[in-house]
């Protein structure tokens, strides 16, 4: 492989060649997509600055190959991976995987809060009461990075290690079921008394209280409540990078800030952005569709 630049430095106008083939019978995809121009089959290099920076991998093959990119790859084809991809889908998963079990745990301590104070369906001890609110109140005071590094005996206790995408899901989750639990919290108390007190008259246990009138009476705005948690989550795992995370934070700040590559870390501000807007929206949509207030 030739690569060759104008300024000698590789940035600007560059050429890349394979030996003993002309640059423009190189078939060149990024992520399985063709870059090569549909009429010269030229590779304009300089319209990808910062490219190397985000490439995983590289594949080459000499010869002809099987491609539908036409006359392009008849002298080789160089088939290149970014990580760009990857750390979408690691981004997805650990949000979607830590704001469930950050609702596992927050959903049944935000009832608690609710059906167990005085005058509540479920009253539990005042002491008791107390103490979650303490501990909840002290869990969501502590900022998130200082959190991931409080938590690391834990992560490495559960997942056994403290470094990589999937040991971001213990700080994530001990981070996000305070906040669920507060907005589970909010949520229930917006439920009309005068159906609760309907309930009760009919002789419906504390359960089935919960578990039939209030948790169903509020669940569009669970629904909307879980989708800031999402989309918080979203945010704190991006800043899970700086301690050794994966994602789209991991190459803002390992392959953006920290080369000085300000487009790298620009492109995965944007895509988290995209995925902020398609959560938003999906959760919307699914309140709106729940509120039986908007049902004709």
């Amino acid at each position: 492989v030739i690569m060759t630049s104008d300024a000698g430095t590789g940035i600007g106008y560059s050429g890349f060649r394979i030996r003993g083939t002309d640059a423009n019978r190189i078939n060149i995809t990024v992520n399985g997509v063709p870059v090569n121009d549909s009429e010269s089959h030229t590779v304009f290099w300089v319209n990808m600055p910062d490219f190397a920076s985000s490439v995983d991998n590289i594949q080459i093959q000499r010869g002809a190959g099987t491609s539908t990119n036409g006359a392009a790859a008849f002298g080789a084809t160089v088939a290149m991976q970014t990580q760009f991809p990857k750390a979408i889908w690691e981004t997805f998963y650990v949000t979607l995987l830590s704001t469930a079990l950050a609702v596992v745990i927050g959903l049944p301590l935000g009832v608690l809060l609710v059906a167990g104070e005085k005058g509540g369906v479920l009253p539990l001890p005042k002491a008791l009461m107390s103490i979650l609110n303490v501990i909840i109140n002290l869990l969501r005071s502590i900022p998130f990075l200082i959190l991931m590094i409080m938590v690391f005996p834990l992560s490495r206790l559960i997942i056994g290690t403290t470094v990589g995408t999937t040991a971001t899901i213990v700080p994530l989750v001990v981070a996000a079921f305070p906040f669920v639990a507060r907005l589970v919290e909010s949520s229930l108390r917006e439920v009309d008394p005068n159906i609760i007190e309907a309930a009760q008259s009919m002789g419906a246990t504390p359960m089935q209280i919960i578990c039939k009138v209030m948790i169903p009476e509020s669940v569009p705005s669970l629904l909307q409540n879980f989708t800031i948690a999402l989309t918080t989550i979203l945010g704190y795992s991006a800043m899970s990078g700086i301690i050794g995370g994966g994602g789209l934070g991991k190459i803002a700040i390992d392959y953006g800030y920290y080369r000085y590559k300000y487009l790298v870390m620009f492109a995965a501000v944007v895509l988290l952005i995209i995925l902020v807007q398609i959560f938003q929206s999906l959760g919307t949509h699914l309140a709106t569709k729940s509120d039986k207030r908007l049902k004709k």
